[in-house]
């Protein structure tokens, strides 16, 4: 290669190019000015001329270095040329076989998208096998009648468990069929007849089954709660019933509810009449009132009426028949009592009765509604079949009985027995009997509330003149009120009634009028008081004793006791003390009203009184004291009644003093003869205990 053929790419600075026009020129030329090493040199002031053919020769020089060093090379780079000739071969057939895989991968993908396509169709189809196998499966299993089925329904006794368990099985593939009937399901057609055919026979077992428990209620002396729960044990027996033959379901209950109301009411109607007998021949009659006079007519032969216990108005341990322990205790049993020779109050009798109607009123109701699997409005429609001819017969009894009832306690008593009754029921969530209770109760309390009345009214007619002599001891007829009165608020404390309490109310308003009545017919007011004191004494005391201490009745006669007591008080010191209280009474009207110049005038008065008074106290102590014992009967009143007369002397004596300190008395001699107030005190002491 010649130098001269050598050619300079001068790029943008080479000005030599035929295709260079004069206008491009100037471009070039204006755009090679603004080379930075064309401005460089310019700058420097080198010749552009010079330097360019010094450039030239140095780009010559590099040319050729260059060259030299490719021909050195040449063998390396022909060998690197076959190296990529090679390479290119390679990658171009590795470009087919990829080419290739891709075609093949397209198609796996394609393949395996087909298959997961098929997969889910597969599994779909093993979905819908596996459900329809399950289906048929059951329906199989369902319609299939297994020999043992029906040797044991046929064969097996009702109450071996193997029948309940059959019996089960059976119910359930008759509900099958039934169910698969509606769907049409042709393949129940081929076991209809014999599922009828055994249906027919269980439902002939059963029924034979319970029908004899049921007749068995009728042999005497059964106890009826032992079949009662033999049929509680199958009650799946009814529920078999109801379900597939309801006309045999039917059929049974109306004979348990005809055969259950006789035996319930041949039952109770022979307790109740034996139960009867046992009751105190001497009761109540309608003279038996409070305000009725102590005198009644007796004949010849006659003996006197012994009611010690069976008292019309004195409740002694009556009461305690309402008491939790002996209201749910043992009933009686009347032979047992017979042959005891026991007898009862009206109550206890009552009681024993209806404490028998509870439990098996409770018992009843939970039986109906467990065996024959009704509860609400039909469980209690069921109780009424079963049990309305009995608490039609207790009713009747009651009423008949209680309309010549006179024994207001015995009624009373009895309204707290059905109260309790009733609470037990309901704590036992039974309400079946809950009209019956409220049906005694209307039929007791007017009873109750009429017997009251006519006391009241006996009261209210009672003649003083007709009881003949008194004397200034509590009247019996005081005792009978507050007997009775104790009796019945103790017991309503339990269950307060505003009836009962507006009844008392106006019972005791009646009493005290006629202690009034009584009190008239002494003469003297220190005899009346003694009467009258001596009748709120004990009538206060035997309510304290038996009723609460807060009720109306007590608070009545205890203000009624300290006004006459206050007022006797005053009248026992009127004879012996007269004279000084009436002094000490004027003389302090007289300085309150500013007139004690007026007490002058009162010297030998003064004088009479404090001499009397210092001769006379002790033995008209003494005899205040004999007197006030002899005249009340409670000796703890007595003392009583002393305490305050001797403490109301003190303090007279002790204002008479004061008097004797004012101005006008002071200096009179014979204030020097005063007893002293201290001395006086010790010595009453040996009159008044505990003074």
């Amino acid at each position: 290669m010649k130098m001269e053929d050598v050619t300079l790419n001068l790029g943008d600075l080479d000005l030599t190019s035929d295709d260079l026009t004069m206008d491009t020129v100037s471009i070039h030329i204006q755009e090679n000015l603004e080379d930075s090493l064309v401005q460089e040199a310019l700058k420097a002031g080198v010749d552009l001329r010079q330097y360019s053919k010094q450039v030239e020769m140095e780009l010559q020089q590099i040319e050729h270095v260059s060259i030299k060093d490719y021909i050195q090379e040449s063998q390396n780079i022909a060998s690197l040329h076959n190296q990529i000739i090679a390479c290119d071969a390679i990658l171009e057939r590795m470009g087919l076989m990829l080419g290739s895989f891709q075609s093949d991968l397209s198609s796996i993908s394609s393949e395996i998208h087909t298959l997961q396509e098929q997969s889910l169709a597969m599994n779909i189809k093993l979905k819908n096998r596996q459900t329809v196998r399950s289906e048929l499966s059951e329906l199989v299993d369902e319609l299939i009648i297994p020999s043992t089925m029906i040797n044991v329904i046929l064969d097996v006794p009702v109450t071996d468990q193997q029948f309940v368990e059959q019996l089960h099985e059976l119910n359930n593939k008759i509900n099958y069929v039934k169910e698969q009937s509606f769907r049409d399901t042709q393949a129940c057609a081929d076991v209809q007849e014999t599922l009828q055919k055994l249906k027919i026979k269980a439902v002939a077992k059963v029924r034979e089954f319970i029908l004899q428990k049921i007749y068995s209620f009728r042999k005497p002396m059964t106890n009826y709660q032992i079949p009662q729960n033999a049929l509680l044990k199958y009650r799946f027996f009814y529920q078999f019933l109801l379900g597939n033959e309801r006309s045999v379901a039917q059929e049974i209950q109306d004979e348990y509810v005809e055969t259950m109301s006789k035996v319930y009411l041949s039952y109770f109607k022979s307790y109740t009449s034996r139960l009867m007998k046992l009751q105190y021949e001497e009761v109540a009659e309608k003279d038996d009132l409070m305000g009725i006079e102590d005198t009644a007519k007796k004949g010849f032969f006659s003996k006197p009426a012994l009611r010690s216990k069976n008292t019309v108005f004195t409740v002694g341990n009556r009461a305690a028949i309402i008491s939790p322990t002996e209201l749910e205790g043992p009933i009686i049993v009347p032979h047992t009592a017979q042959k005891s020779d026991v007898r009862y109050p009206f109550e206890s009798l009552f009681r024993s009765q209806h404490y028998a109607l509870l439990d098996n009123s409770c018992r009843e109701f939970l039986f109906l509604s467990e065996f024959f699997l009704v509860n609400g409005a039909a469980a209690q429609e069921l109780f009424n079949s079963v049990m309305g001819r009995t608490l039609s017969m207790f009713l009747k009894h009651i009423d008949s009985y209680v309309s010549d009832c006179y024994d207001s306690i015995a009624i009373f008593l009895c309204i707290h027995i059905v109260l309790r009754l009733k609470g037990i029921a309901q704590r036992r969530d039974i309400p079946a009997a809950d009209k019956y209770w409220e049906a005694l109760l209307e039929m007791l309390w007017p009873r109750f509330q009429y017997i009251l009345e006519l006391n009241i009214q006996s009261i209210r007619n009672t003649d003083p003149q007709r009881l003949g002599s008194v004397d200034t001891r509590p009247h019996y007829i005081t005792r009978r009120y507050a007997e009775f009165s104790s009796a019945i608020v103790s017991i309503n404390q339990t269950f307060p009634n505003e009836k009962t309490n507006a009844l008392l109310g106006q019972l005791q308003v009646e009493v005290e009028n006629f202690v009034l009545k009584m009190a008239a017919e002494f003469s003297s007011r220190k005899e009346q008081l003694i009467f009258l004191i001596n009748n709120y004494d004990m009538m206060l005391s035997v309510l304290m004793e038996r009723a609460s201490s807060d009720s109306k009745e007590v608070e009545g006669f205890q203000q009624l006791l300290t006004a006459r007591t206050q007022e006797f008080i005053e009248e026992i010191l009127s004879p012996s003390f007269g004279g000084m209280i009436a002094f000490v009474k004027e003389s302090e009207s007289l300085v309150e009203k500013g007139q004690q110049d007026r007490l002058r005038s009162e010297e030998a008065r003064v004088a009479h009184l404090v001499r009397g008074f210092s001769s006379t106290w002790k033995q008209a102590v003494e005899t205040l004291s004999q007197d006030v014992m002899r005249s009340f009967t409670n000796f703890k009143n007595g003392t009583s009644i002393i305490q305050g007369a001797l403490t109301q002397l003190i303090q007279y004596y002790h204002r008479f003093h004061k008097i004797l300190s004012q101005p006008p008395l002071r200096n009179l001699p014979v204030c020097s003869e005063l007893i002293n107030l201290h001395h006086l005190m010790v010595e009453l002491k040996k009159h008044k205990p505990n003074f």
